[in-house]
C-alpha cells in the first residue's frame, strides 16, 4: 500500500504565499534587510523569551556567526559537541581554527549524554555547543549548574526544536548564544534562514557586525560606534569594518512569511507533539524504541529507532519503507555519526567513531520520518501495524 508519505507537506501555506504577494503589490516594496527583518526579530525574541535576535540566512550561517563571535570573546580552544547533529556545527568550530572535543548521545534524548560532558570538560573548553536533536530536549539540571560554576558558556543548537522545553522554559532562552534553523523541513520555514539569540548586549552588536561584512555601521549602540569612528579617523564612518566577516544577510521576503508564520507556530506544534505520542505509543516495543524523554519535547520528525543490532532485520524495514512510499532518512540528525564523514578525515584519528557507540547505533538503526500537522492519524496507525508485522528472523 502507498501512502505518499514525505519528509514535509505544505509547510508554507497558500495563506502565507497569499500575505507576501499582498506586501509585494505595494508601490516600491524594499526587499532587502528593513523594517520586517527587524519586526521579525522583535516577534521571535519574544517568542523564545529572550532580549535579541539576528536574522540570517541560514541555520548554519547562525553556526557560524555564533562560534566566529565567540573565538573573539573567549579565544583559541576546544569546543564540546556531539557526533550527532548537522555538519555546520561541527564545520562551523574547525572554520574557526577551534578544536572539536565530541561526546556521545543518551539514547533516551539523542542529545549529549550530561555526565559526559562534564567529564570532557577541561581548561581549555570554550564552550559547550549542545544540539536539541529533533525536539528532544538536552538539558539538565546539572549540566547546567556546572556550566554555571565553571564559567563555561552553553551554546544550543535549536535548529530542529521549535518550541520544546525544559522546565517549561523555552530551548533557546539557556544558552550565552542560540540558534534556529527556518529551512522547509523544520517546524517553520522561510523558504531558507536562521536566527542568532542571545540576553548579551556585546554578543548582540558582535553578530549583527559579523552578518554584515563587520560593519561597525550595523551595531546598535551608538557609543560602541562612535568609539570606532574616533580611533579611526582616517575612515568614513560608513565604512568601518571591525572584523574580517561575511555577509550572511536575509530579506524582507523571508522575514514577511516567518512573521506569518509564527502565528501558528504553537497550534501545529501541539498537533506534532500528539502525532509523535501516537507514532510511540503504536510502535512494536519488542522490535523498536518507543522509551523516548519526552518531557518538554517538540518533535518534527519520527524517531523511528530499531531496538537490537540487526542488519536483516534493518533491511526489511528500508524495504517497506520505500515501498510504501515513506520518506525516510537514516542516521536521524545529519545521517549520523560525522566522525564518520570525509571532512573529518584527518582532523580526528581513525576510526574515532566506534569510541561513540550510542551514536553508531542510531548511524545504522535509526531514522527519521516527517511529521507535520497536516498528517493524519489513518496513516499514522497504518505504518505502525505495517512496521510491527516485520518479522524478526
Amino acid at each position: 500500500m502507498k501512502l505518499n508519505w514525505q519528509l514535509m507537506k505544505n509547510n508554507i501555506t497558500r495563506e502565507d504565499l497569499d500575505v507576501l504577494i499582498d506586501y509585494l503589490k505595494q508601490d516600491e516594496p524594499f526587499l532587502t534587510q528593513s523594517t520586517q527583518v527587524r519586526e521579525f526579530e522583535r516577534e521571535w525574541a519574544e517568542w523564545v523569551g529572550v532580549k535579541y535576535c539576528v536574522y540570517v540566512n541560514s541555520g548554519a550561517s547562525a553556526n557560524l556567526l555564533t562560534i566566529t563571535a565567540l573565538k573573539y570573546l573567549y579565544g583559541e580552544g576546544e569546543i564540546v559537541l556531539p557526533p550527532l547533529t548537522w555538519v555546520s556545527d561541527i564545520a562551523s568550530v574547525i572554520q574557526n581554527d577551534l578544536k572539536p572535543v565530541f561526546v556521545d548521545i543518551n539514547p533516551k534524548t539523542l542529545c549529549m549524554d550530561d555526565a559526559r560532558i562534564i567529564s570532557a570538560l577541561s581548561d581549555r573548553t570554550r564552550a559547550v555547543f549542545i544540539t536539541h536533536v529533533q525536539g528532544f530536549n538536552g538539558l539538565t539540571d546539572r549540566l547546567i549548574n556546572v556550566l554555571e560554576d565553571r564559567n563555561i558558556p552553553l551554546i544550543e543548537d535549536v535548529c530542529e526544536s521549535h518550541g520544546a522545553t525544559f522546565k517549561g522554559r523555552k530551548l533557546g532562552s539557556f544558552g550565552l548564544i542560540s540558534n534556529f534553523s527556518f529551512y522547509y523541513a523544520h517546524h517553520m520555514s522561510t523558504i531558507e534562514g536562521g536566527m542568532v539569540c542571545t540576553d548579551d548586549k556585546k554578543v548582540y552588536e558582535m553578530i549583527r557586525m559579523l552578518r554584515s561584512h563587520g560593519m561597525v555601521r550595523e551595531g546598535e549602540n551608538d557609543a560602541t560606534k562612535q568609539e570606532f569612528i574616533d580611533r579611526y579617523p582616517d575612515l568614513s564612518p560608513d565604512f568601518i569594518f571591525a572584523y574580517p566577516a561575511y555577509n550572511v544577510r536575509n530579506t524582507e521576503i523571508g522575514a514577511v512569511l516567518g512573521r506569518n508564520q509564527l502565528k501558528r507556530l504553537d497550534a501545529n506544534n501541539e498537533i506534532r507533539k500528539n502525532n509523535f505520542k501516537l507514532f510511540l505509543t503504536n510502535l512494536d516495543s519488542a522490535k523498536y524504541r518507543i522509551d523516548f524523554a519526552l518531557e518538554g519535547s517538540c518533535n518534527y520528525a519520527f524517531n523511528l529507532v530499531i531496538k537490537t543490532p540487526d542488519p536483516d532485520f534493518r533491511d526489511k524495514v528500508e524495504q517497506l519503507l520505500t515501498k510504501a512510499g515513506v520518506e525516510f532518512r537514516r542516521g536521524s540528525s545529519g545521517g549520523g555519526n560525522q566522525l564518520r564523514q570525509p571532512y573529518l578525515r584527518g582532523i580526528m584519528p581513525e576510526k574515532e567513531y566506534e569510541k561513540y557507540p550510542e551514536v553508531e547505533h542510531i548511524h545504522f538503526y535509526g531514522y527519521y520520518i516527517g511529521n507535520y500537522p497536516d498528517l493524519e492519524d489513518e496513516k499514522i496507525l497504518l505504518l505502525c501495524d505495517m512496521l510491527n508485522r516485520i518479522e524478526v528472523n
